[in-house]
């Protein structure tokens, strides 16, 4: 199945859930919340170089409008079941000026991708999809695939730990580890046709330091592994199969009611 079509699926399970929905809930409130930190990433997908750069992030909680509901809200446990939430990544631009060793190779503005995940949460597991489109650099379609066990020490600490799956069309594959034949005639590199599908597999491991019901210290370490044709690539030849993710910031939740 291709991942726009997972992509539009995601999209009608979202509408789906905003109309079939208990018959008891009144509220009209929006909740979510916003991340501020600092991480540090691989450079570009498939280098070996870390950058330290201002981390960012939005997580959808849930939308409640009279008997409509949607996700499972952010709070201190949020709610058991299915839900649906936004699905955001930010890949930096990719300009062979500040990378020597990709001299020669089209550069690659920022990308923005945007979408939505569904997940099943239970008090001490969870499993998600999240399906993205990138708008800039590439205007392909990523995703992940995930489980989590949780862990709770007390009632301030929460633990994530669990594998992921990332997967790519071959829009966003050739963008960042294809190589052309018009590009290898300019550069070192051999002319690679990069296919999508799973790109990439590792595990994440999250903390979560409740403050307060609104606030919260958050810390992420994810490995992934590059493997298929992001492995294979001569870009990731040149860099590492091996890209790694640290995060740490603090965290504010909001709980808007109209």
């Amino acid at each position: 199945m291709r991942l726009s079509t997972i992509f539009s699926a995601s999209c009608a399970v979202a509408i789906a859930a905003l109309t079939a929905l208990p018959a008891a809930a009144q509220e009209r409130s929006l909740n979510f919340a916003i991340r501020g930190g600092v991480a540090a990433a691989p450079a570009y997908p498939g280098s070996d170089d870390y950058e330290a750069a201002p981390d960012l992030g939005f997580t959808f909680g849930a939308l409640r409008f009279d008997r409509l509901s949607l996700g499972t809200g952010i709070g201190v446990i949020p709610d058991n079941g299915f839900g649906v939430r936004g699905a955001f990544r930010y890949i930096g631009e990719r300009d062979d000026a500040d990378y020597p060793v990709l001299s020669g190779l089209n550069d690659v503005d920022a990308t923005l991708e945007l979408g939505l995940g569904l997940i099943y949460r239970q008090t001490n597991y969870q499993a998600f999809v999240d399906v993205r489109k990138g708008f800039g650099g590439h205007d392909g379609v990523t995703g992940t695939v995930g489980t989590d066990a949780i862990f709770r020490p007390d009632n301030r600490w929460t633990i994530f730990a669990g594998p992921r799956i990332y997967l790519g069309d071959s829009e966003y594959s050739s963008t960042y580890f294809g190589v052309t034949p018009a590009e290898a005639a300019a550069s070192s590199f051999s002319a690679f046709d990069a296919d999508g599908g799973v790109l990439g597999a590792g595990f994440d491991v999250q903390a979560i330091y409740r403050i307060s019901d609104d606030w919260a210290a958050e810390g992420l370490v994810s490995y992934e592994k590059l493997v298929e044709d992001a492995g294979d690539s001569p870009i990731t030849a040149v860099g590492s199969e091996d890209q790694w993710r640290v995060r740490i910031g603090l965290s504010r939740a909001f709980t808007l009611r109209f």
